[in-house]
């Protein structure tokens, strides 16, 4: 299935999948290589993600990993701040998205900065939903549920709720890492073409988590191959964006998949 994004009124296309690049404005994410403290970190890191390939910003100022605790609001919005004027500067036609779960740091991504989505890891509520249907931003909608069962009764009721308030472009993200055991989380991502039923575009952020690292018996430093491998599944499986570390890696894997799909179609 094909989709597209508006975006402030220009349409994204998703017929190739898009690789999301990460900027972590935060020190405690649980891998270091994405983390960015000062203005020159933060434009190097945006240039890397831009030359590698990426067509989308993700920044993010409060740390979701699990176990941590959330950064105060007043201190997630002054990261932000820093972070989202630089990526501005140093690439200012890039899409940008923004990760968080308040509403009041997402308005102020967008009304200051002209954020162009909102990537919502908490599942989200009625007040952002209201908020995003509002600014007429595309919203990634996260479940933290443990099955496909269970999340696809949770997205239905959201993406409802969604509807509701008037809101178009709707990115639905399995939530890996998020709720979810070892096992799970390969579940979910076996059954991922399960989502289609719901008709939107997926995205899928599996880089460098437990999930692999855990498994492989590895550190998140070390768990470049095992993401590698797991974004090619996601790819075959349907994923119209990645959310990744490496970015170079990411893009390689759509050129390579979408290649195999090509011949595929030619070949039949």
């Amino acid at each position: 299935m094909e989709y597209t994004l508006n975006v402030k009124g220009s349409l994204m296309d998703l017929s190739v999948p898009q690789v999301m690049g990460i900027v972590n404005a935060t020190p405690d994410s649980f891998f270091a290589g994405c983390r960015v403290q000062t203005e020159e970190e933060t434009a190097l890191r945006c240039r890397q993600i831009a030359e590698e390939g990426g067509t989308i910003v993700d920044v993010g100022a409060c740390s979701t990993r699990p176990g941590s605790e959330p950064v105060a609001q007043a201190d997630e919005m002054q990261r932000l701040r820093m972070a989202l004027a630089v990526v501005r500067r140093t690439l200012p036609d890039a899409v940008l998205s923004v990760d968080t779960f308040r509403p009041d740091v997402a308005r102020m991504a967008v009304e200051e900065f002209g954020a162009d989505i909102i990537n919502d890891v908490s599942g989200g509520s009625a007040d952002m939903f209201r908020l995003v249907a509002k600014m007429g931003v595309p919203y990634v909608l996260t479940s933290q549920q443990p099955d496909l069962r269970s999340m696809l009764l949770t997205f239905a009721a959201a993406v409802q709720q969604l509807r509701d308030f008037g809101q178009k472009d709707i990115i639905l993200d399995p939530g890996f890492g998020f709720g979810k055991t070892l096992g799970q989380n390969y579940e979910v991502l076996d059954a991922l073409p399960r989502l289609a039923v719901l008709g939107l575009p997926i995205l899928v952020g599996v880089s460098r988590k437990s999930m692999i690292y855990k498994l492989l018996d590895v550190t998140p430093e070390a768990s470049l191959n095992g993401t590698t491998v797991l974004n090619t599944l996601a790819l075959a499986k349907g994923a119209s964006i990645l959310r990744v570390h490496d970015v170079r890696q990411a893009v390689e894997c759509v050129r390579l998949v979408e290649e195999m799909k090509t011949n595929k179609t030619v070949n039949r």
